[in-house]
């Protein structure tokens, strides 16, 4: 009996702090992006269709705040990153280039810093992030992709890194789209700009998956019902995992730290809790009932 009050009272505080969430998200007065949260799920959506959600300086600090937001609620399980209208996002709006093309080095400086902590943030949150992916992504919209730790494509999705035509270089999303494409396809796409497919994105490494536009949904759908199925801490301490070990030789201190990791995920309460449910033919706490 004191089992199932126990779980009851952890289901009453869950939904309570996915209430809390949604009252956080809500309370924000966003001009140029759309959050909402639907059974665990976060839905960031740029909400710019007129200009194919371009950034712009609104857009940058709107989704850092939405993103911080979600990163503290334990009610939401993943996040899913669209675009409105036509396009995913096609990169930087052309009047806030005009405007950025009249700041000294140090506004430069300070603006470009805001564009890199928007990225790092998305790249860092904790919880899984998907892309999901149509019409064009060009510019920053490829870092956006990049970022995430699953990207869905459409088949008729368009790609560019096309900065070097504007006498630019793509320098604050370079890590992550180097990270996801490599260096070899980078000198390529970086130099020439030029467009490629969603079939390109995808053999490439940019992008895991491309359904045809009409099973877009579907398909992020069947990865989020896969998400939700492992422990959010384990997710959490995976995300860490492979920033650790990533590129790194197989030396000792990387035995060392590997070993340390598991050592002290077995001995958290989700990780014994996971196990017991494992051996014991049920499901585990975090796996969502059928309400």
């Amino acid at each position: 009996m004191a089992k199932a009050r126990t779980v009851i009272a952890g289901m009453q505080a869950k939904r309570q702090r996915g209430a809390d969430a949604r009252r956080a998200v809500s309370a924000a007065a966003y001009q140029t992006i759309d959050v909402t949260i639907r059974n665990s799920i976060a839905i960031v959506t740029l909400n710019r269709p007129e200009v194919h959600n371009a950034f712009n300086e609104t857009l940058i600090a709107e989704l850092t705040a939405a993103l911080e937001t979600l990163e503290t609620s334990d009610a939401v399980r993943a996040v899913v990153l669209a675009g409105a209208g036509k396009s995913f996002c096609a990169g930087a709006d052309l009047n806030w280039m005009k405007k950025m093309a009249g700041f000294s080095l140090a506004e430069n400086l300070a603006d470009a810093n805001t564009l890199a902590r928007m990225l790092a943030t998305l790249n860092g949150l904790s919880k899984p992030t998907i892309a999901r992916v149509h019409g064009s992504a060009f510019g920053g919209g490829v870092g956006l992709t990049a970022c995430c730790d699953l990207a869905v494509g459409a088949q008729d999705a368009v790609f560019a890194l096309s900065e070097a035509r504007l006498g630019l270089i793509p320098a604050t999303i370079s890590p992550y789209v180097i990270e996801a494409i490599g260096a070899r396809q980078a000198r390529r796409y970086f130099l020439t700009g030029e467009r490629f497919t969603a079939a390109e994105a995808f053999r490439i490494g940019l992008l895991h998956d491309l359904p045809p536009l009409s099973e877009l949904d579907a398909r992020i759908n069947e990865l989020l019902g896969e998400l939700v199925m492992a422990g959010p801490r384990a997710q959490a301490e995976c995300k860490l995992l492979i920033r650790a070990v990533a590129h790194r030789p197989l030396a000792k201190e990387i035995l060392a730290d590997t070993a340390s990791r598991i050592a002290k995920v077995r001995a958290s309460a989700e990780g014994k809790e996971g196990v017991a449910a494992f051996l014991g033919r049920r499901k585990a706490p975090w796996v969502p009932t059928s309400e």
